[in-house]
């Protein structure tokens, strides 16, 4: 196998990775206002992906510099066509992380208020935008002979990537109200696995939808088992769900982002980048970096891939515990400064 293959297959696995993980934490973000009916509630839901919600970034940053240094000139094309889209991203992100740490940070109802609005939609645009960029690079975007971005914002905005960000918005509500329902108890447990139960609906709605078109469009024989893998995954978190069986109901949703992914690469590949205005396509071959990079880059990611791992693996290990209200302290004042 070429390495430019072998790097496609680690950047999907970098970026399936970072939808699976990412993927609760913005699902939660999202439910904080519906779930959270006062400051204790939303504390609780913040805290269940406290521990966990920064190392999930990571693997943005890792897919990302991946992308940079397996293949430049997708990197370049991809960051400078959808420069508006990855700018708001990176925005909601950075607002998003702030509000997690400054949120605690004054005793003021109003200045939580504020801050709960920030994660909510720090949360809820990238879960939409990801959708839409990822739809418009399996669909292909106006790309010159030179590989250089040749289309406009609304290019970007067609109904295939609009309904490919629906999807990922509603697939990520799913999941991180499943996994809400695993890590709490009391109330939000139950109000987690209802909001679950209508979220799963409109999950195969709008899934089932998308990744027919895409399958219709640009797939290929084995993506229909990938993509009707996903469903399966969705319907196997439906009927879990209904039986308070949170466990395989989140299994259920995490097969459905991981299979949808990578019927989404594989249909891609062996282009990264296709063209719609047929010439200046950027494939596996015409955007990757020299051999020898991607060999530094091969045994750097067979050393710490592992590591990686398993470290994350420990922190979740540590923190697999339930928590509910009465998990949670009184809120303590600041003390004063002198």
């Amino acid at each position: 196998m070429e390495l430019t293959t072998v790097w496609f297959i680690i950047i999907a696995f970098l970026w399936t990775s970072y939808f699976f993980l990412e993927g609760f934490d913005f699902g939660v973000g999202i439910l904080l206002p519906a779930l959270g009916r006062d400051d204790v509630e939303r504390r609780v839901l913040i805290n269940t992906i406290g521990p966990v919600w920064d190392g999930n970034e990571v693997w943005l940053l890792v897919a990302g510099g991946a992308t940079f240094a397996a293949f430049p000139e997708w990197y370049a094309t991809l960051f400078s066509g959808f420069y508006l889209p990855l700018l708001l991203i990176l925005l909601a992100l950075i607002v998003r992380g702030v509000a997690f740490e400054y949120r605690g940070k004054k005793d003021d109802a109003r200045w939580r208020s504020r801050w709960d609005k920030a994660i909510f939609w720090g949360s809820l645009l990238p879960a939409f935008l990801w959708g839409v960029a990822f739809a418009n690079i399996v669909r292909g975007v106006p790309l010159a002979a030179d590989h250089e971005y040749a289309g406009t914002l609304l290019d970007l905005l067609n109904p295939y990537a609009l309904l490919g960000g629906l999807t990922t918005t509603i697939l990520f509500v799913l999941h991180g109200a499943v996994f809400l329902a695993l890590k709490t108890s009391g109330d939000i447990r139950t109000q987690a696995r209802r909001v679950a139960t209508v979220a799963v609906v409109a999950a195969i709605a709008a899934g089932g939808s998308f990744l027919l078109i895409t399958q219709l469009q640009h797939g290929k024989p084995v993506t229909w088992l990938t993509a009707g893998g996903a469903a399966a995954g969705l319907l196997v978190a439906a009927v879990a769900n209904r039986r308070g069986r949170e466990g395989w109901a989140f299994i259920g949703t995490g097969a459905a982002i991981v299979l949808a992914v990578a019927t989404l690469f594989t249909a891609l590949f062996p282009d990264v980048m296709p063209s719609t205005l047929g010439s200046g396509g950027l494939t596996t071959q015409n955007a990757a970096s020299t051999g020898y990079t991607l060999k530094i880059m091969t045994w750097v990611a067979v050393v710490f891939t592992p590591i990686v791992l398993i470290y994350q693996g420990w922190t979740y290990w540590v923190f697999r515990k339930r928590i509910g209200t009465s998990s949670i302290p009184p809120a303590k004042k600041p003390e004063p400064v002198p």
